[in-house]
């Protein structure tokens, strides 16, 4: 029984999708809590953005995740 390759690519595409949105929201809440460390005044600042940042990319690995399950 052969798997067909769109649904192989599409598995692969979608792996590739979460593993980028989990390192881009890790970098973000790296650097978030870097800058909170050294200046501490700034945190509720520093926090919305964070919480905004993360849901952009969020948004748009939701969106490449499921064009990628359609393709499959």
């Amino acid at each position: 029984m052969m798997i067909p390759l769109a649904e192989v690519s599409a598995a692969i595409g979608a792996g590739i999708v979460t593993v980028g949105a989990a390192l881009g929201i890790g970098a973000l809440c790296a650097v978030g809590l870097q800058s909170m460390a050294r200046q501490p005044e700034l945190q509720p600042k520093l926090q919305t953005a964070m919480i905004i940042g993360a849901a952009f990319i969020e948004g748009a690995a939701l969106f490449a995740l499921v064009i990628c399950l359609m393709k499959g």
